[in-house]
């Protein structure tokens, strides 16, 4: 193997194991609250701040995140993230107050914001269109599904062997392994031209929009949808991202070139992660709820029952990049969007009083899985189809920003339809009753987004054509491997813009 293709295994392992941590940790500390309630006093309310700073800092900055990398270089701002992420975690580990954990939390945020982006972008940038960015695109998704099903299991069982501290302590020895692969295997940020600058008045607006929105979301549950906080949280956050579109179209280096929406891939990719992603989220909880109110699990039982989803959507990935070139993304979103569906209606209809493990659990959760993994390579490819190198990270952003507004949206979303459906029947018969019709709703979304796909991407094929603007060569970036071989970003075969498929 020569020196260029080791470098290049590096660095898809920095970018895996960046993936792996920044989900891990939107689900490891879920386990362990009960414990950290006790141990740091906070009360029922303030505790859900220990996830919600996380998810507010995350969502509200994944499009500056993005921007930055193609502004002050993906070195830069892989290792700034890094750096970020391990501190937060060390410090969030070894605090004896509830507001230092919740202020570590945020700042694990701020940083996993900088890296999602980041890693993806490296990925589009670094291998070339076809097989071997399908290949990576599939294990990029991989590393995602086993971080979200994993946490769960690692938290359950670090929290009772050896407490919850060691559930923000784990991400050290994964930080310091990813930093050492990026000096291996990460070129130095070099540039052709004169740097962009960063559209200050769009990273206030969309991070202040975003923060709102998420904000907004997360806190329905306890507010309710028609309070005056809802109402006027959601309400400031249209009038915020209103007016970053609207500051968008006048500014010459926009932190979000609205453009990027007019290519049907990108629109596409776009529009399945959020539709996606609002029924997968709260099909993860729902099931969680399911586990461990109706079923009795316990934390690592309910852990080990998530594994089979993160299988199936391995399996799924790979069976996604063997058949890419062959029947393209529109095909493979379509079939993978409606199995997908066909798995949340399933436990939809599985769920009950006196259901199991295999029956209510383990038939739809490799249903819905593989079908979500079918889905993981198409739907990076399309997300930057079409976009040029200096943008990879604008673009990885977008899809980033849309998943995690999805997700926040879904869970808050099919958590009022659930609440409606049970009433005012907390038996076990009525939650049941209330997780089945959030199940079929999901079903219902997974299925509209691969319609949607569909409608947006039939006889697009999966080999994308490269688009860019006026000055992109410009502003491009030496520092990736496609890149170096080719002289510039732009004009490397495969480059950035030239993902074939999609993104989870």
């Amino acid at each position: 193997m020569n020196d260029q293709a080791k470098q290049a295994r590096w660095l898809l392992a920095v970018a895996l194991t960046v993936q792996f941590m920044v989900a891990l940790d939107m689900s490891v500390v879920n386990v362990a609250l009960p414990d950290i309630r006790a141990d740091l006093g906070f009360s029922e309310e303030s505790l859900l701040w220990v996830v919600n700073a996380y998810a507010l800092a995350f969502g509200g900055l994944l499009m500056l995140g993005g921007r930055l990398a193609d502004i002050i270089g993906r070195r830069r701002t892989l290792v700034g993230g890094l750096v970020i992420f391990g501190g937060a975690s060390l410090v969030g580990g070894l605090v004896d107050a509830a507001s230092g954990l919740v202020a570590a939390r945020a700042l694990q945020g701020v940083g996993a914001a900088a890296l999602a982006p980041v890693a993806f972008a490296l990925i589009t940038v670094t291998f070339p269109a076809g097989p071997a960015r399908s290949r990576a695109l599939g294990l990029w998704g991989m590393a995602g599904a086993a971080g979200g099903a994993v946490g769960v299991l690692v938290g359950g069982v670090l929290t009772e062997w050896t407490g919850w501290r060691a559930v923000m302590l784990i991400n050290v020895p994964i930080v310091a392994f990813a930093l050492a692969a990026a000096v291996r295997s990460v070129a130095s940020d070099r540039r052709d031209g004169p740097a962009p600058r960063l559209d200050v008045a769009g990273a206030l607006l969309v991070t202040t929009g975003m923060t709102a929105l998420v904000l907004g979301l997360v806190r329905t549950e306890t507010e309710g949808w028609a309070s005056a906080w809802t109402v006027g949280t959601l309400g400031a956050a249209a009038v915020l991202l209103a007016a970053f579109a609207v500051a968008e179209l006048r500014v010459r280096q926009p932190l979000l070139r609205l453009g990027l929406l007019t290519l049907r891939p990108v629109l596409a990719a776009n529009l399945f992660t959020l539709l996606l992603f609002s029924g997968q989220f709260a099909a993860f909880y729902f099931t969680s709820l399911y586990m461990q109110r109706i079923l009795g699990y316990g934390e690592i039982a309910t852990g080990v029952a998530f594994l089979p989803f993160s299988a199936g959507v391995v399996l799924g990935s790979l069976l996604a990049t063997r058949a890419m070139a062959r029947l393209g993304a529109a095909t493979l979103l379509l079939a993978g969007g409606l199995l997908g569906a066909a798995g949340f209606v399933w436990f939809g209809l599985a769920v009950g009083v006196d259901g199991g493990f295999a029956g209510s659990v383990l038939g739809p959760s490799l249903a819905a899985s593989i079908g979500i993994g079918l889905c993981v390579v198409p739907m990076g490819t399309a997300a930057t189809t079409g976009v040029a190198a200096p943008e990879a990270g604008m673009a990885s952003g977008l899809i980033n920003s849309s998943r995690q507004i999805g997700g926040s949206l879904g869970l808050a979303v099919l958590a009022t339809v659930a609440s409606h459906t049970t009433g005012d029947d907390a038996t076990p018969r009525g939650l049941v009753d209330g997780y089945a019709t959030a199940y079929l709703w999901a079903g219902g979304l997974l299925a509209v987004a691969a319609l949607v796909a569909w409608l947006l991407l039939r006889g697009d094929r999966a080999e994308p054509r490269p688009r860019g603007r006026t000055g992109d060569r410009a502003e491009g970036r030496t520092g990736d491997l496609s890149a170096a071989r080719a002289g510039g970003p732009s004009e490397a075969p495969g480059g950035a813009g030239e993902v074939p498929g999609g993104v989870a």
